[in-house]
């Protein structure tokens, strides 16, 4: 374990032997869920099967009940992605998804400091706070594919009937992770997003910032 505060390592805990046989990541993946805590597959050697799951919270690993494909994976076959509401997405490139829900609750939320209230469809808008690059990449892997998550989504929900929407993000102001410096985001509103009251949030790592009330207009009802 590196600690950026005093610049050295530490060791902590090491992944355990099963069936004789000693459990690494060779090649495979990691997540950062929204509690803080990492979950990582381990599986013995290189490219060699079964793969055991594992949550890391900075000085313990625990076990945690592995999908149903792992008896045949490596790690090497196993990614890992966080979602935008906060769970994992595990996939080992066969037709078998599997979804891990975290216990606790996201930490390091964005905050939402300045957003238009009143959104027309198809139109494009500022939104800008602190901690829209959350507190880290989130997701990685290696050389085969990364799935980072250090910038922000922008979410409507449609008070009425629930429907969610993401809008497209662009021309992020600052890509750092950790940073409490202000930054801000151009969102596209769908030009089918239903109309009427809704709610704003911005997601960076999974974690959403506190809901901000906006109205949605059609284009054809433009103040």
């Amino acid at each position: 374990m590196y600690s950026t505060k005093t610049g050295t390592w530490t060791q902590t805990a090491s992944f355990p032997t099963e069936d004789g046989q000693q459990l690494d990541v060779a090649d495979g993946p990691s997540a950062l869920l929204t509690n803080g805590d990492v979950m990582i597959p381990a599986s013995p050697g290189l490219y060699n099967a079964p793969t055991y799951y594992f949550i890391f919270n900075g000085s313990t690993l625990t076990q945690i009940t592995a999908p149903p494909n792992a008896v045949n994976d490596s790690s090497y076959n196993t990614r890992l992605l966080l979602l935008p509401n906060g769970q994992i997405l595990e996939t080992d490139g066969s037709t078998d998804i599997e979804i891990y829900t975290a216990s606790g609750s996201g930490r390091f939320a964005p905050h939402v400091d300045k957003v238009p209230t009143t959104l027309t469809a198809g139109d494009t808008y500022k939104v800008s706070g602190t901690r829209f690059n959350g507190m880290s990449q989130a997701n990685m892997y290696g050389d085969d594919d990364q799935q980072a998550t250090n910038f922000p989504l922008v979410r409507i929900t449609n008070t009425a009937s629930g429907n969610v929407v993401y809008c497209r993000t662009h021309n992020i102001s600052f890509m750092g992770v950790a940073s409490s410096r202000e930054v801000s985001t151009m969102f596209d509103v769908p030009s089918t997003i239903q109309s009427g009251a809704s709610s704003l949030v911005v997601v960076a790592n999974g974690t959403a910032s506190a809901p901000v009330s906006v109205n949605v207009e059609t284009a054809g009802h433009r103040h």
